[in-house]
């Protein structure tokens, strides 16, 4: 494209790597330049990969990259990164289906060493394969880059605690520092004394120190503190070199003066085994794109948008999102109950808590990147009488599994989960995706989990969750649902009961109590086919019913399960259907099979959700289409697997 004159020869880190020093800023800059024209036609991470351009210019032309190892915490930060390992013509189909992944992935590229998009895994990873390197005789670098709030989790420190007791690891471990308010501006004191510090120079006299000041232990004293001193003066608490590492900078992100020859530096330090290194770089996310350096939050994952005009506030007729609908709720929850207290792990935006924040300051927890801490600090709360509502993603809730169990379920403490994100999510993929939580939540003792439908009926099962004494989860997707709009008041559902939304001929008008036929577990009379239907697959549900001529049940819970309405319905009938935005191993409608085998029913049965493999990114309807979870879907499967039965 015109203006990418630099960019459009770079087609590898070689290619980078044989570019003179001085044209690199204006590569930096057509890279800077050319992430902002794509994202806007995709969507994507944009202010974190922003921020990172210089870095990643820098770590590609030090680093003999792939064969030195470069692993990416979270994945947010990686376009540039993928724009010049070869893949930037695959930037126009970037989180489409069949396209390019918004996060590293193995399958992907040589250059993607480790698959991410889950945070605070990058250092562990590495130091993995420093040490394999390390066992194979190899000579070879890891480096971990995290940042995006990575560092506040706690698998980010046990790997620091690991790595620090390798002392001739190769490891780098970058912190991307893109919180504007952690640090301020650095400049030329701070580039000279990072370069200083980071030079085999200063390593060597500080070794020689050591052996020479060591028979005289107070004067070896009084020159440990000298040198921490003087880091102190330019840097942070250097906590870091008491996990055995050693400590550089601060440094401007985006000076790239100051930063290739630090990092040759580093690369020379780890090249003589002077054990695990640290380099603390201050970046500043959204750089380049005025609207988000000024609002980097709500540019961090933004959908197309027009580059001129910025992001533009949703139409106010635009029905609520699933996220809204807990939002609002748990605002009039709390406003109604002092007890209620919204714990988020580093959440808040994408969790809908962001009035709760504004409105209930002293009752509202941003714990960090920290799942587990989470979990067990929303244990503690609920020990103490308080009431307390966990928004997480289902995908992050399989982080704390231990805690849920453990913590929250053996005890039986009345924790609220709002699990946001729950079956397909789109673009984010398979590792963003909410599979997993009805097969993963269903097994464990005193653990409730409600599917609600629509809009509606998720407010009233969340008011119905919260009224429990025992710990809940509900579940609802990204985005809008069916547009039935919640009711106002903070009105119940009934705990643990479904409802038939659809009879097939023949049994229109029949109650569920006359439908409790005496010989349920008899074939003999049963006709037809029913849907049972767990959370918003009701609607396509509904339509396939429609055309088959079916009975469809909207369940509502998938624990516990509304066994004298199933037990009626399968007395009416002779095939059951199952249908899930879920895993079908494990899931919801294996409970339903093993509600009737416990019965002695037997019936016909056919389980529709998601298969027995990740599925990749892409629109969600045409996803959801994809696996026969649409209308059309659910009529074929149903036809095929029930040849005779069907209308």
């Amino acid at each position: 494209m015109p203006g990418d004159t630099l960019l459009s020869t770079i087609d590898s880190p070689a290619d980078l790597r044989r570019l003179p020093r001085a044209q690199l800023q204006q590569l930096a800059d057509e890279l800077r330049q050319y992430i902002l024209r794509h994202v806007a036609q995709t969507g994507g991470h944009l202010s974190s990969s922003l921020g990172t351009v210089e870095l990643t210019l820098a770590l590609h032309t030090v680093f003999d990259t792939p064969h030195d190892r470069l692993v990416w915490d979270v994945g947010h930060q990686t376009y540039a990164h993928k724009i010049l390992t070869g893949r930037r013509e695959r930037m126009a189909t970037l989180r489409q289906l069949g396209g390019m992944s918004g996060f590293p992935q193995r399958a992907e590229s040589q250059y993607d060493a480790f698959g991410t998009a889950h945070s605070s895994t990058s250092i562990s990873a590495a130091l993995g394969m420093a040490l394999a390197a390390r066992q194979k005789g190899e000579s070879r670098n890891a480096i971990a880059v995290i940042g995006d709030g990575a560092m506040t989790a706690g698998m980010a420190f046990e790997g620091l605690n690991n790595a620090g007791v390798e002392r001739d690891a190769r490891l780098l471990v970058v912190l991307n520092d893109n919180d504007m308010s952690i640090s301020p501006p650095v400049g030329a004191l701070n580039r000279h004394l990072a370069q200083l510090m980071s030079g085999q120079f200063y390593t060597a006299v500080r070794s020689v120190g050591k052996t020479m000041l060591g028979p005289v232990p107070p004067l070896l004293e009084l020159a440990r503190r000298l040198e921490q001193g003087a880091k102190s003066m330019v840097a942070p608490a250097t906590v870091f070199e008491q996990f055995g590492f050693n400590y550089i900078g601060p440094i401007n992100g985006h000076d790239l003066d100051a930063l290739i020859p630090t990092l040759e530096n580093i690369r020379a330090l780890l090249a003589c085994k002077a054990g695990p290194q640290f380099l603390h770089v201050v970046t500043q996310k959204g750089r380049g794109y005025a609207p988000a350096e000024a609002d980097p939050v709500a540019y961090h994952g933004p959908g197309r948008f027009d580059l001129a005009a910025g992001l533009q506030a949703p139409a106010a007729s635009a029905p609520p999102s699933f996220t809204q609908v807990f939002g609002q709720w748990v605002c009039d929850m709390a406003g109604r109950d002092p007890r209620l207290v919204a714990i988020t792990p580093a959440m808040r935006e994408g969790s809908g808590l962001v009035d709760f924040h504004r409105r209930f300051p002293d009752r509202y927890y941003d714990v960090g990147i920290a799942e587990q801490h989470a979990v067990t600090f929303a244990a503690g709360l609920a020990c103490e009488g308080l009431k307390p509502v966990v928004a997480i993603y289902s995908t992050f809730l399989q982080r704390a599994y231990d805690q849920l169990i453990h913590d929250v379920a053996i005890q039986n403490l009345p924790v609220l989960f709002a699990l946001d994100r729950a079956g397909l999510v789109g673009a984010d993929g398979a590792t963003h995706a909410g599979a997993f939580d009805i097969a993963f939540i269903r097994c464990i003792p005193n653990l409730s989990l409600a599917c609600p439908a629509d809009e509606r009926e998720c407010r009233q099962l969340l008011s119905t969750a919260y009224a429990q004494p025992h710990p809940v989860a509900v579940r609802y997707p990204r985005g809008a649902g069916a547009g039935v709009p919640p009711l106002s008041d903070l009105s119940e559902l009934p705990f643990g009961m479904g409802e038939v939304r659809r009879w097939r001929s023949g049994l229109a008008g029949v109650s569920g109590a006359s439908a409790d036929a005496k010989d349920a577990n008899s074939a003999s009379g049963a006709k037809g086919i029913a849907i049972l239907a767990f959370g918003t697959l009701l609607y396509p549900a509904l339509a396939a019913a429609e055309k088959l001529d079916a009975t469809v049940v909207n369940m509502r819970w998938a624990k516990p399960l509304d066994i004298d309405l199933l037990r009626a319905v399968a007395g009416q009938h002779a095939a059951l259907v199952t249908v899930e935005e879920g895993t079908v191993l494990g899931g919801a409608g294996s409970a339903a099979a093993e509600a009737l085998a416990a019965l002695r029913i037997e019936r016909s049965w056919l389980h529709l959700g998601l298969p027995d493999r990740f599925i990749d990114h892409g629109d969600p309807a045409r996803l959801l289409a994809m696996q026969g979870l649409d209308a059309a879907g659910i009529e074929a499967a149903v036809r095929q697997r029930f040849d005779g039965l069907t209308a």
